[in-house]
Formats: C-alpha cells, sequence, structure tokens
C-alpha cells in the first residue's frame, strides 16, 4: 500500500507516493529524476548512491524512503550553487579523480559529509570516510589528492 511521504532534497519539497520498502534511491533516481545518484550493487557494498541525510553520508540503496521524511536529503545535483561547481567536486577535477564516472557522485557526497565534520582531515580520516566507496578504475591515490585539495580551499 502506497504511502505518500513529504521530503525535503536539495532544499526543495517533494511530495511522493512510494511503497513502504522503496529505497530512497528508488525514489531519487525513478520518482524525483535525480540520476545524479547512481544505482549500483543495491545492497550498501559499493557506495555509489551515497548520498547525505541531515549532513551524515548514507547508502540511498539501504536507506528506507518513508525514514527519509523530515530529513534535509542532499544529492550530488545540490552541492553546485548558482550553476558554480562546489569545492570538492572542482577538486576532483583538478585533481583528475575520476575516469568512469560512475563511483565519483558517491566519492564526492562521502568526501562532502567528511569535510562538512572535519575541515582538516588526516589520512586516516581521508581513507576511512571513503572506505565503503568501491573505485574500479583504481583512482584512490587522486581522489585522496582531491579531498586534501578542497579541504585546504575551505576557510577554517
Amino acid at each position: 500500500m502506497k504511502k505518500t511521504v513529504e521530503l525535503k532534497v536539495n532544499g526543495k519539497l517533494y511530495t511522493v507516493d512510494v511503497e513502504p520498502y522503496d529505497s530512497l534511491n528508488k525514489v531519487l533516481r525513478e520518482h524525483l529524476n535525480l540520476t545524479g545518484t547512481k544505482r549500483g550493487c543495491d545492497y550498501g557494498g559499493c557506495g555509489s548512491c551515497t548520498v547525505l541525510v541531515n549532513q551524515k553520508s548514507v547508502y540511498s540503496c539501504m536507506y528506507p524512503a518513508l525514514k527519509a521524511r523530515n530529513k534535509e536529503i542532499t544529492t550530488i545535483e545540490g552541492l553546485s550553487r548558482n550553476g558554480e561547481p562546489n569545492p570538492i567536486q572542482k577538486a576532483f577535477v583538478e585533481a583528475n579523480a575520476l575516469q568512469c564516472g560512475y563511483c565519483t557522485p558517491g566519492q564526492i557526497m562521502a568526501a562532502h559529509a567528511l569535510l562538512l565534520s572535519n575541515q582538516s582531515p588526516n589520512d586516516e580520516e581521508i581513507i576511512d570516510s571513503i572506505s565503503g566507496n568501491l573505485c574500479r578504475c583504481g583512482l584512490y591515490p587522486n581522489i585522496i589528492k582531491a579531498i586534501k585539495k578542497a579541504a585546504a580551499a575551505n576557510p577554517k
């Protein structure tokens, strides 16, 4: 039985009808057409679907859409402001931290969550923050450089 839920995504309020077991990923992609959030493994094993819920990174494939009501959801589409990429997005490009691009939105969202809570992360904290996000292209050194670059650009 479908339930109507209001979701605040990227600062905008949406009203959608969802099934009780619909994942946030499914709702974002299929109901709201926010396809920057990728669909990968569907069981929390790859991190390509990472979004922020109340500024914490979560796997949207494992997060029930109904649980997201009354929470602030941020997707990769919500990071840029007035057409200007977020510093973490710029840093990923400048550090050549993307190749095929499939993991990139999830990596960026995990990195953004880290930088929201810790503006000066050390290597161990950076590695820990992206440890659940797989990059099949093996660009981890560049991803770490990108996160350090974005951290250095943040005002302390």
